[in-house]
């Protein structure tokens, strides 16, 4: 019985401190949003460079590294890597930021929308990859900023900073980095979805 108290107890702590530890931070740093007030839909951009990866300054000594990490243990690899690495962008992340951005904004859709009188990008400035190697484990993150602008000008109405952005799937199930990743994109579209709607 003290076990099972025990356990229970546990569980419920941790339960208790999830969303503190994977909790992200969204602050509007300039302008305003009053703008997007009476819009109903933005066009959406996103922006990947420059962007430091984990322990590197430079993504592309990222990239470099994980490309012959790869090839060593198999010819042809580290290109494949590296072209999933990129492509997942448009396939994986920017599609999960977009549904959940729409799922949780009220009256405001993101999608891609020349014809809108404002554009949301979302400039990605730092990825953490994170790992799943069963035994142990560390959650995926982004950083960045969501600059709104009006169509076709490169000057901000609104800049709103993301801090780690948490990326990991109920049950840990996430050992593809990818899947860490677009999981990140998924809770800032939710984050920010909400926090726009304000």
């Amino acid at each position: 019985m003290k076990i099972k108290k025990t356990i229970l107890l546990t569980i419920t702590t941790l339960w208790m401190t999830l969303p503190v530890a994977f909790a992200q931070k969204l602050k509007l740093i300039q302008g305003d949003l009053s703008a997007l007030k009476d819009e109903t839909e933005l066009n959406v951009a996103y922006e990947y460079s420059p962007m430091r990866v984990g322990k590197f300054e430079k993504e592309e000594d990222y990239i470099a590294k994980k490309k012959a990490e790869y090839n060593e243990k198999e010819a042809g690899r580290g290109e494949k890597w590296e072209a999933a690495w990129i492509g997942d962008r448009s396939e994986r992340f920017e599609p999960q930021f977009e549904e959940l951005f729409n799922k949780h904004a009220k009256n405001l859709k993101v999608g891609s929308n020349p014809s809108a009188k404002y554009t949301l990008i979302i400039k990605t400035t730092f990825t953490e990859p994170g790992f799943n190697v069963y035994v142990t484990r560390k959650n995926a993150s982004i950083d960045g900023q969501a600059i709104v602008v009006k169509t076709g000008d490169t000057t901000p109405i609104a800049t709103i900073s993301f801090e780690k952005a948490p990326g990991r799937t109920f049950g840990g199930y996430d050992y593809d980095t990818g899947t860490r990743i677009q999981e990140a994109y998924a809770m800032l579209g939710k984050s920010l979805g909400k926090f726009m709607s304000k």
